[in-house]
Parts: C-alpha cells; structure tokens; sequence
C-alpha cells in the first residue's frame, strides 16, 4: 500500500523551520490544505507567506501550540475536530535533543525530550486516528533518527525516544494497514537544521560528532526521500547513501562489539573535551 499526495491535506508539527517547514514547501505544490503547527507564531507566519505567495490556490492554517504540554496537544486536535479541514496527511517531525551525559542535564530538558518525541507522536497519532481513518487513503510520516539504531552517550534520552519512535511506527504499520493507513518511518542522519543550536546546552556543552560529515545531507534531500518512500509504501527510510548503509548495518552490529566501540569513542570524547 502506498499513499498519493496530490490533493492532500496535510498536518505538519515542528513546521516553523528545518524539515518541518521543508515538508511544507516540497508538499505545497500538491497539497490542497496544510495545517502547520510550532509553538512559534511568528514563525510560521513566515513560513505561510512563503507558501502563499508561490501557491495561491493553497489553503494554510497555523496553529501556535506547545505539543510538550497536554494543554498544547488538545489545542491542536480541538482545532481539527471543530475546522472544516479532513487531514488525510499527518506528518510527526517535532522532536528534541539535548547534548551532555544524564547526570549534568535537567529535568526539564528530559521530560521535554520524552514530552515531545515520544508522547506528542503518540498522542496525536492517536487523537487524530478517527479523521485519518475517515479520510482514508490516509498517510503518516514519523520523524525518527539514524540514532534510534545505536545507543548514543552524551545523547542518551534523545537515541532512546528515536528508538522508540521507530518501533512504534513499525508496529503501527502493520495496525493500520487494513485501514488504508500507510506509517512511513523516516531516520535521517546529520542534517543542516536548528537540532544542534537547540540541543546544545547554556554552558556550551556538546557531544562528539567526529565523522558526521560523512553522512550529511540537505534538508531538502531528506524531504524529498521521505515522501517518495510514502508514495512508494516504505514503512523505513534511511536519506542518503551513507545513511542507507549506515542504518541496516548499526542492527547487525553484536552488542558486545557495539559496546566496545561506544565506549572506546566516549571515552576519546572525553579527553578532547577535557
């Protein structure tokens, strides 16, 4: 099963910058209707007068919502369930990061992370279930990460949330296929976005990315993989070349050697950043 996005009408969540608002523009051409959603007004006001003024038969909604809060999510499906809008189209892109080991984050940069990359990609998918099935042929995109492959020190609870996001689109595939639901699974690796100014920390705290320019690319090349694997009916997709190896083979790595390998490459980590 695969899902068509001409005439679509789209939610897209994180959508005021990075992948978010390059899945608005790629889909603008097709789409009928899109509901952006960030907790930035301002910002996606920007990002509609961007789509508008290309696309003068698009219809963009915004609604301005804190999806790490319960209030913000019940905002947003309040809003569909009383707008005219049948999305048939849900794109979960949202997410956090925080680099730094546990011990030195706070709880509020580690409830954030699990408020929003766990519990507002299930709870939306799940409030918005009734308009997706009703709509169908309908379509989901959850936004995961190469990380949800390996464990990552010094990126713990965000490799741990994108490892749950990965499951839980696998095993939603399958749930709501009889429903004409099709589950895309995207796990991009390093990519040109705000991730790693807002994961940084106050006190300039960082994490090792030695060697991830090997597997970096575009914004708009991540895009435009997701989208073709949602035309196509993939349940995962890995963007890029060095992300389609990288992703298969971090699963058959043996634990004992992947643990070896992280443990060698913190504890360099952490004689650099000594």
């Amino acid at each position: 099963m695969n899902f068509n996005t001409q005439d679509c009408t789209a939610i897209i969540t994180g959508a005021s910058s990075g992948l978010g608002a390059e899945f608005a523009r790629q889909l603008a051409a097709k789409a009928r209707t899109m509901v952006l959603v960030a907790r930035r007004l301002e910002a996606l006001e920007v990002v509609k007068a961007e789509l508008v003024s290309r696309h003068l038969n698009l219809n963009v909604h915004l609604v301005a919502a804190d999806l790490s809060t319960a209030a913000g999510r019940a905002m947003l499906t309040d809003w569909v369930r009383q707008s005219a809008c049948q999305p048939n189209l849900l794109i979960n892109n949202a997410g956090l990061g925080d680099y730094g080991m546990l011990a030195s984050a706070t709880q509020e940069r580690l409830q954030a992370q699990i408020d929003v990359n766990v519990s507002a990609l299930v709870l939306l998918t799940h409030a918005l279930h009734p308009q997706l099935q009703a709509n169908a042929p309908s379509g989901v995109i959850n936004i995961s990460s190469l990380a949800s492959m390996i464990p990552m020190p010094e990126l713990a609870v965000y490799a741990a949330s994108k490892s749950f996001v990965t499951s839980f689109s696998e095993a939603l595939a399958v749930e709501l296929e009889p429903q004409q639901i099709h589950v895309t699974c995207v796990c991009p690796g390093p990519t040109p976005t705000n991730f790693s100014k807002t994961a940084r920390r106050k006190d300039g705290s960082d994490t090792d990315r030695n060697g991830q320019d090997l597997l970096r690319i575009p914004s708009a090349q991540v895009v435009a993989e997701a989208l073709a694997g949602l035309r196509a009916g993939r349940v995962c997709v890995f963007p890029g070349l060095g992300v389609s190896i990288a992703g298969p083979l971090f699963r058959m790595i043996p634990l004992a050697l992947l643990r070896w390998v992280l443990r060698r490459r913190f504890n360099k980590g952490r004689l650099r950043y000594a």
